[in-house]
């Protein structure tokens, strides 16, 4: 195992929209940035970020790209989890197995995540988690209620995480964008939140939208 001086960075979901973006700040920081997206080929090189593949949703990927990251480097110094997947529509029109969607990517695709990384981080004595929600992760959206609802779940999940293991070095942070025009965005809506898509009768129709 490598162990690196410089400190390292891993963000899922870093091929594109606020993902990659939180990649290259972390990259002009100074850090090893590891960027994760599904379909990546392992060790490519971006634009000086080393990309990973990963699925949120699968153990396996999950401890796999973990177990990479550390070892090349060594350790796991920040967390971003991004990794996310879009819903909306009015929710008597989705079905529970499309909301089980939307809730293992952004709920308990971020707890695999964070689960892996924090044995690592308290063993290290130092490390941040930063979990994306939404302004949805607090406020009411219409015709958003499956996303809104993972992501208020997020907030409780970070929050409370941060209480267990800050005495250890470690904190779990939140970051709550709004309004924010991403290439994972549906071209119909061109924000995050405040999205509704119609049919032609003017009724809601269903749409979803997936990042990393």
């Amino acid at each position: 195992m490598a162990v690196e001086t410089e400190q390292i960075a891993l963000v899922t979901g870093a091929s594109s929209g606020i993902g990659e973006a939180a990649a290259h700040e972390l990259l002009g920081a100074g850090f090893t940035v590891y960027g994760t997206s599904r379909k990546a080929a392992a060790g490519e090189n971006r634009n000086g970020i080393v990309f990973l593949p990963l699925d949120v949703t699968n153990d396996e990927s999950v401890a796999a790209v973990v177990r990479e990251v550390l070892e090349r480097s060594g350790r796991i110094d920040v967390l971003v989890n991004n990794a996310g997947v879009g819903s909306s529509g009015a929710s008597e029109e989705s079905s529970v197995a499309q909301d089980q969607v939307v809730f293992d990517v952004n709920v308990f695709g971020l707890l695999r995540m964070t689960k892996a990384v924090l044995p690592h981080m308290r063993a290290q004595g130092s490390g941040r988690v930063i979990n994306m929600s939404s302004v949805g992760g607090f406020a009411p959206q219409p015709f958003m209620a499956s996303y809104v609802s993972s992501k208020h779940a997020v907030e409780g999940y970070s929050e409370s995480v941060d209480h267990e293991v800050r005495e250890h070095g470690v904190r779990v942070l939140l970051v709550e964008p709004f309004n924010t025009s991403t290439a994972s965005t549906p071209a119909w809506c061109g924000v995050t939140t405040h999205c509704r898509s119609t049919s032609g009768d003017g009724t809601p129709s269903k749409t979803s939208w997936r990042t990393g």
